[in-house]
């Protein structure tokens, strides 16, 4: 299964989320390397995860780790989080500051690792 493939089984009412979601992910991590992984779309680098994403029926599901969500607690009290997930319901505009925020703390965490 690819990304496009995982595209089309979205609800047809949420593909605009998730693609918008999509891009800014692909914006902001160029070099990063994409598959599907335990059955969401994922941007890695290297064998490492960066961040997973997903459209459930409700929500966008971010998934960038246990670390950046613990990170920027605060940042994310409006939203409904888990130790690894964030949901942004649909009705709500995507967070680009904070979603760019969370995945730069990421990468760094991952150059921090290695």
């Amino acid at each position: 299964m690819t990304i496009n493939d995982y595209l089309i089984d979205i609800d047809s009412n949420h593909q605009a989320d998730f693609t918008a979601l999509y891009q800014l992910l692909q914006d902001l991590l160029l070099n990063a390397s994409q598959k599907i992984n335990y059955g969401m779309s994922a941007f890695y680098s290297g064998k490492h995860p960066i961040i997973y994403l997903a459209a459930a029926k409700n929500h966008l599901g971010l998934y960038p780790t246990p670390g950046p969500i613990k990170h920027f607690a605060a940042a994310l009290s409006s939203y409904r989080t888990s130790k690894g997930a964030i949901q942004i319901p649909y009705n709500q505009a995507l967070p680009v500051q904070l979603i760019t925020d969370i995945v730069q703390f990421r990468l760094q965490e991952l150059k921090t690792a290695d």
